[in-house]
């Protein structure tokens, strides 16, 4: 990967040799080995280790997750706030994995999207739960640094499972307790 980040410094019109840069293919060889951890972590390592049986089947929330990823199309930055709610049949899992499965997802290349129903589905499927909603807000530097270049804009996506996609009332719960949505 350094030598492909020389040439690319080398093709931009830059000299790999300058101080400033001798140690700079090292640096984004780290950079993006970091970034894109997420194709190496497994989810049920992360999520089934702290299952938790218990008498509760109401919702849970964890809002305002930060989360940093790279756009698929351009391997610029985009970055935002997740939330995350379930309705427990019995299983809850442990608060600081869903942090962590967030950044799972967001530390590979990615479209929003995707990530949104990626976090979502991986969640259902581990937890069995009745509902799992799931909504992501995130700015695109992709959008803000090169093309139409708007600052101020923000993409919203969602993914709404079971009871999330099939109740009114759970969906407006969730996007209520989340401040999306005025009671």
């Amino acid at each position: 990967m350094q030598d492909l980040i020389r040439r690319l410094l080398a093709e931009l019109g830059e000299d790999p040799t300058r101080e400033g840069l001798q140690d700079t293919p090292k640096r984004v060889e780290q950079a993006f080995r970091f970034l894109t951890s997420g194709y190496d972590a497994d989810v049920d390592q992360v999520l089934n280790n702290a299952l938790f049986t218990v008498d509760y089947s109401e919702m849970v929330i964890v809002k305002d997750v930060d989360f940093y990823s790279l756009c698929e199309h351009h391997l610029l930055p985009f970055f935002g706030r997740c939330h995350i709610g379930y309705i427990a049949e019995g299983r809850v899992v442990g608060v600081s994995k869903l942090a962590r499965l967030v950044d799972v997802f967001a530390r590979r290349l990615q479209i929003q999207e995707r990530l949104t129903e990626q976090i979502a589905h991986s969640l259902s499927d581990v937890l069995q739960a009745e509902g799992v909603g799931v909504t992501i807000e995130a700015q695109h530097l992709c959008m803000m640094m090169r093309g139409v270049e708007k600052q101020n804009s923000m993409m919203t996506t969602s993914a709404m499972l079971g009871s999330f996609r099939d109740s009114v009332a759970t969906r407006t719960e969730f996007l209520t307790l989340i401040g999306r949505r005025r009671a």
